[in-house]
């Protein structure tokens, strides 16, 4: 729905003393547009709204509304054990549920100061890496989708189907899945699981190779992406932006390299780094990205050896003493001292993982009991979209559609 400020264009005269020749030429102004885009929007990438100022079909200002899919997660994880919560981080980032599962894992792990078994490193890492492609394409097709390139979305989702099925294999589900466990995963590859995964080694280098053939010389991809939504590294750092947000414009960061968790340091690859931070540039990350977690999983495949896939984990697991609160009235006295500069409390615990849109972080507060005391997650989704007006202005209408592409959003992990 639009508004316009005001009903009248107005046609002024405007005289320069040193040309009043130019006394005779009118200049036409136009008034500034008020445009809601969205929540109803199929390029909105879920229930988004965006009010659009604009002069002409030009963006002055943008303003994002969040919170339409809202259901209140983070206070839901006060209410079950640690173990029930596994199922609500599926909702989170619905298109890459097992990435959620698996960052919400590490967290309690490191609140529990758990040790996790070599196997079921590997086996994560292997999935995490999967999830990763999985989100890669469903972006990539529908960012061609959105900008005009139909074909690419059938190629994509056409071999994105391949590896929702190997979740179905492994765990029931295609989408929303459950298969990490607080202390490892619920189960084991089976010999069938493993040939496939193997098998699709050698067939996915080649697609990702098809992918780049229908947009690298597509003037049309080219015209929406290269030189659009241009960001600073100075100014995407500021905003707080992560994975190939913060990779395009320059800046090497990946948690990956950098918290050396899962089987990541047992594992050779690259960071692919971006030089202009443009939505081209954070398009040319993606692929390469896909490249390099085809090495990981093959090299993941090569090093796993038999053992355990779970550690010895009760089912209402409890944090150490040492890092808990003793009781209630402590932990509000050490919250009172935190706010007045002193350390931060022994009972809270952040833990961030790279997922395929960026850090993924959960902190948990803690005073003892089966269950988390507080619960923040830190969705890149939602830190990116305080990027979008910075991003937005001076572009016209279409490339907002372009730009919400470009973080790759979805809003159950953005609202939460």
């Amino acid at each position: 729905m639009a508004h316009r400020m005001e009903d009248q264009r107005e046609t002024i005269y405007k005289v320069d003393p040193e040309h009043p020749e130019t006394e005779s030429l009118p200049t036409l102004r136009t008034e500034e547009l008020l445009l809601n885009m969205g929540p109803q929007h199929p390029s909105t990438h879920g229930v988004l709204k965006v009010i659009l100022e604009l002069e002409g079909e030009r963006i002055v200002k943008s303003t994002p509304v969040m919170g339409y899919l809202h259901r209140g997660v983070e206070k839901l994880a006060e209410a079950g054990t640690y173990h029930q919560f596994i199922p609500h981080t599926d909702r989170l980032d619905y298109v890459c549920a097992m990435y959620n599962n698996f960052a919400y894992c590490r967290a309690v792990e490191k609140l529990m100061d758990m040790t996790i078994p070599d196997r079921a490193e590997y086996l994560r890492t292997i999935v995490a890496e999967i999830q990763r492609i999985i989100g890669h394409l469903f972006w990539l097709g529908t960012q061609a989708l959105d900008i005009g390139a139909m074909t690419v979305f059938f190629y994509t989702f056409r071999d994105r189907e391949i590896l929702l099925d190997w979740f179905d294999e492994l765990c029931g589900a295609r989408l929303t899945t459950s298969w990490y466990r607080i202390g490892g995963v619920e189960r084991d590859f089976n010999d069938s699981l493993i040939k496939k995964v193997r098998d699709f080694l050698d067939y996915f280098p080649p697609k990702i190779d098809e992918y780049v053939v229908f947009l690298d010389k597509n003037r049309i991809w080219l015209a929406r992406t290269v030189g659009v939504a241009t960001i600073s590294a100075e100014d995407a750092l500021s905003f707080g932006l992560s994975g190939p947000s913060l990779r395009g414009s320059g800046v090497d960061y990946d948690l990956r390299k950098y918290e050396q968790y899962g089987a990541y340091p047992k594992c050779e690859f690259s960071v692919p780094v971006g030089k202009n931070g443009d939505t081209y540039d954070r398009y040319w990350i993606r692929i390469e990205e896909m490249r390099e977690s085809i090495k990981i999983i093959q090299q993941c495949m090569d090093q796993m050896e038999p053992g355990p896939v779970m550690a010895d984990v009760p089912s209402v697991t409890l944090p150490p003493k040492d890092r808990v609160f003793k009781n209630l009235e402590s932990m509000i006295q050490q919250f009172k001292l935190f706010s007045q500069g002193f350390d931060a409390p022994v009972g809270e615990i952040y833990c961030g993982t790279e997922a395929h849109k960026g850090e993924l972080g959960f902190y948990i507060v803690s005073t003892g009991g089966g269950q988390p005391y507080r619960m923040k997650i830190r969705s890149p989704s939602f830190i990116h979209m305080g990027a979008f007006d910075n991003m937005a202005r001076g572009y016209m209408i279409s490339d907002a559609i372009t730009i919400f592409g470009t973080y790759d959003i979805v809003m159950g992990e953005c609202d939460r």
